[in-house]
């Protein structure tokens, strides 16, 4: 049973690893989305803010006409007073006070709604510049990365322990070492064409007088000769 435990605990702290590398190798794009949430949280927060706004407008043109209407029948009930009628007069004072009880209620909900919307909007303020401080941030992390991989590119394939210079290298040597294993084989070749081959045979037949090249040079002295003479008489 404690070695079923410790395996367990083993698969748990192996998952939580596991869970930690892939975080921590996606560590930007989860900054990124996580400014995106933000920003689409102010952008709901904004809708939530017009709908506000528009009940303190709501409320505001409820006020007015309240007001209005309270000063109409404030006027009836004094010309029904003025004319005796007392009676009316009262019932109109009663419409009156009911008015006046809903416009107390409208500027209780339009004050509300005032202070809502100056917090909302103080809210929204703070949030935004929040979100703008993360995105520059977020554009530095992207580029201090980019200045990474390329530094870490260079170091990996350019560097003097560059693996993809390295098999450069190699791949020049043996551009090289084809070359010279080339030019010695035509070295070769003309050594063994020039002991063995028609050259060599040529060769032989000069030194020993025989062929055509040998009796040239004696034909040549016989035409310089002939002429020599032949311009001596002249």
């Amino acid at each position: 049973m404690t070695v079923i435990k410790k395996l367990v605990t083993l698969l748990r702290g192996s998952a939580r690893e596991l869970g930690e590398s892939v975080v921590d190798a996606n560590a930007t794009r989860i900054y990124e989305q996580e400014i995106v949430d933000a920003r689409h949280s102010i952008d709901q927060a904004r809708g939530d803010l017009t709908g506000v706004m528009a009940k303190e407008m709501q409320t505001a043109r409820a006020i007015e006409k309240l007001k209005t209407e309270v000063a109409r029948y404030e006027g009836l009930a004094l010309e029904a007073l003025n004319k005796s009628q007392e009676t009316l007069a009262l019932e109109v004072a009663n419409k009156v006070g009911a008015l006046e009880q809903e416009l107390d209620e409208q500027t209780k909900a339009h004050a509300s709604y005032a202070v809502q919307v100056a917090k909302l909007k103080e809210l929204i303020k703070s949030a935004e510049a929040r979100i703008r401080e993360h995105e520059r941030e977020l554009a530095i992390a992207k580029t201090t990365e980019s200045v990474y991989r390329a530094t870490r590119s260079i170091s990996e394939n350019i560097g003097s322990s560059g693996s993809k210079l390295v098999n450069a290298r190699q791949s020049l040597e043996r551009i090289k070492q084809r070359h010279e294993d080339l030019s010695d084989r035509m070295a070769a070749a003309e050594s063994l064409d020039a002991e063995f081959g028609h050259a060599a045979l040529e060769k032989k037949l000069a030194a020993a007088g025989i062929g055509e090249d040998a009796d040239r040079a004696r034909k040549v002295m016989e035409r310089v000769r002939a002429r020599q003479a032949s311009e001596g008489q002249g």
